[in-house]
């Protein structure tokens, strides 16, 4: 039989049920030529069962999906300096952009309103800080003596009290909780350091969301425009209405959590004030910040409160202070979080927690504050591209939004010269 005997495969054969049909002929010509040349006549495709085929097809495929993701977790860790920077800038849009187009619909010229913006978040962040530095350093002598009498107290009932321990046992029982919080807490530590280790890094960093939330307000559409033209036509519908409902999610995400880090710094800080602690501003200004790290930033202001409490005003002050913020926490998870957050976000509880764990450990403070508008945004998308909503835009006929300058130029028309 020669080679032109071969069959081949019709390509009009339906795929799925109809593959193994499609390739019936030409495994039998192989069977027969291998029978003609004394060869078994076993294909090794034949020996190896479905599901190890499709569990193999599965894995490779996985295998390079993990490859791809390890490289990019690798270079934004190496980048760290400049990609920290940028996400913190494009939170901060997600908060003033709407502040500003408000401003625009109102027939405020633009750059008034970016400026305008931008004095108003310089105003409430440098406020808040003032204020919280302001009171910490008026009572600092207050504090010192409170905070000595109260540790030599809490010695002196270790070692008359119950437990009956001595000087050494103390100071040694001290020191390695001192060693093992500095050994736990180099996870979050590192990733906050890791913004900037040194004051110049710092403020470069700084710098760096500065201009960027600068320019996202001026020309973020232009930007985003620029994004979507670097990928293929064809999926550029598809890229750019999951990039507009990602940036929707991420709107609602900010607002949802302001509100939500306001309600719970005002609930925690009336109870440290009429409780009469000391610090109350600064309490309120730490419970407000990390209330932008679910779960993590809650639990330890909280604890920050009853331990000023414990420490200044005794243990049924520190009682009274841990209801307060148990009562807090629970209409925050019974009430705000389902109604407000869950509609806005629309992520399961377990996986607000695992990727705040996540994030912790890939890349400290900073990926635990970004891994919840991260997850958030990433669910949005995909759920955008797999509705297929997009195909409904022609590849042909879509443009993406703002268009580059020397686009939109007019191009000269070229006339016929003039008959004599």
């Amino acid at each position: 039989m020669s080679d032109t005997d071969r069959p081949v495969p019709s390509p009009t054969t339906a795929p799925g049920a109809g593959q193994e049909a499609n390739r019936a002929p030409a495994r039998a010509w192989f069977q027969r030529r291998r029978q003609e040349l004394g060869e078994p006549i076993e294909d090794a495709d034949e020996t190896v069962p479905r599901g190890m085929r499709i569990a193999g097809a599965w894995s490779w495929r996985l295998l390079v999906i993990g490859a791809v993701l390890a490289v990019v977790i690798f270079l934004i860790i190496q980048l760290k300096l400049i990609v920290i920077p940028v996400l913190i800038a494009v939170l901060l849009s997600g908060l003033l952009v709407p502040f500003k187009d408000f401003l625009v619909r109102h027939r405020w010229p633009k750059w008034l309103a970016i400026v305008v913006v931008l004095i108003t978040l310089v105003i409430v962040v440098g406020g808040l800080l003032y204020l919280a530095i302001w009171q910490v350093t008026r009572q600092s002598g207050e504090l010192q003596k409170q905070s000595v009498a109260s540790f030599n107290d809490l010695q002196a009932w270790l070692t008359s009290g119950p437990l009956g321990l001595s000087p050494d046992q103390i100071s040694n029982a001290f020191a390695s909780i001192g060693k093992s919080i500095q050994q736990d807490g180099q996870v979050f530590l590192s990733g906050a350091l890791s913004v900037g280790s040194t004051l110049g890094h710092v403020f470069a960093g700084a710098l760096l969301t500065l201009f960027s939330t600068i320019f996202i307000l001026i020309d973020g559409k232009s930007i985003w425009g620029w994004i979507v033209r670097v990928f293929p036509k064809r999926s550029r519908a598809a890229i750019d209405g999951a990039g507009k409902a990602g940036w929707v999610t991420l709107r609602n995400f900010a607002k949802v959590q302001v509100l939500v880090a306001s309600i719970d710094a005002l609930g925690i800080g009336l109870g440290a004030f009429f409780l009469g602690l000391p610090l109350v501003i600064p309490i309120s200004v730490l419970v407000f910040l990390g209330s932008f790290i679910p779960v993590v930033g809650a639990v330890v202001t909280g604890a920050l409160a009853i331990f000023i409490a414990l420490v200044f005003k005794g243990w049924v002050f520190a009682l009274i202070m841990l209801g307060v913020v148990l009562l807090v926490q629970q209409i925050e998870g019974h009430i705000l979080q389902p109604l407000i957050m869950g509609s806005a976000v629309k992520v399961h509880p377990l996986a607000v927690v695992l990727a705040v764990a996540a994030g912790s450990l890939l890349a400290g403070i900073p990926g635990a504050l970004f891994a919840v508008p991260f997850v958030a945004v990433l669910n949005v998308m995909v759920h955008y591209v797999a509705s297929g909503v997009w195909r409904n835009a022609a590849p042909s006929d879509y443009t993406p939004p703002e268009r580059a300058i020397w686009e939109t130029v007019p191009r000269p028309v070229r006339r016929p010269p003039a008959r004599p």
